[in-house]
């Protein structure tokens, strides 16, 4: 990413910093940790908050298919961005709360993985509740949700939204450094996928 889309970056979390999350782009190690949680499976792979690429090209490197990949991305600079630097890929511009009407239109099969660089941890309830609730819909049964945080514990309330999650990954390489969370829901945790879970830093 360029100097001036960083730029432009820090100038969108100074007029609204409660929208973006935080005031410095996720490292190419965070990106990467959350590239790897996504299952090697069939299936499309959404990515909620865009932002200004860095997880999206992790994505790609990871081996998803443009085709495969959708991003939605509600600020609307930040999703031109998105559309110059990605033109291969699909961009929605909208509200990840209304996640079921933007994709409908796409007529999408079940997919492999929500990818979520939303400031999760500091949305109301019912809008993670909206989130949580419209991802899972647009999921295979037992596809993952993962999320990354900058907090030490879940950046989601698990047993009020119907969720287990687990650690995925630990990045020390990044400011501040933060964790790759996994969520499925409640019933969808089987011993394999726990056994199957990998741990470790960044």
């Amino acid at each position: 990413m360029s100097k001036s889309d960083s730029r432009a970056f820090f100038k969108l979390w100074l007029r609204n910093p409660m929208s973006i999350g935080n005031f410095t782009v996720s490292s190419r190690d965070l990106a990467v940790a959350m590239a790897r949680a996504v299952p090697r499976t069939p299936g499309p792979v959404v990515e909620l908050g865009g932002g200004t690429g860095v997880v999206t090209q992790a994505l790609l490197d990871r081996g998803i298919a443009p085709e495969e990949l959708v991003v939605v991305e509600r600020n609307e600079v930040l999703y031109r961005l998105l559309c110059r630097r990605f033109p291969e890929v699909r961009v929605l511009h909208g509200d990840a709360a209304a996640l079921s009407d933007l994709l409908r239109p796409l007529d999408l099969p079940p997919g492999r993985a929500v990818v979520s660089g939303l400031p999760i941890l500091s949305m109301p309830r019912p809008v993670q509740q909206a989130i949580v609730d419209q991802s899972f819909a647009a999921l295979s049964a037992g596809a993952p949700f993962v999320q990354f945080t900058y907090a030490p514990y879940s950046p989601l309330p698990r047993r009020p939204l119907g969720l287990e999650g687990q650690v995925a990954a630990r990045v020390i390489n990044n400011l501040p450094p933060a964790r790759v969370w996994v969520y499925r829901r409640a019933w969808a945790w089987t011993p394999a996928l726990r056994r199957a879970q990998v741990y470790g830093s960044v």
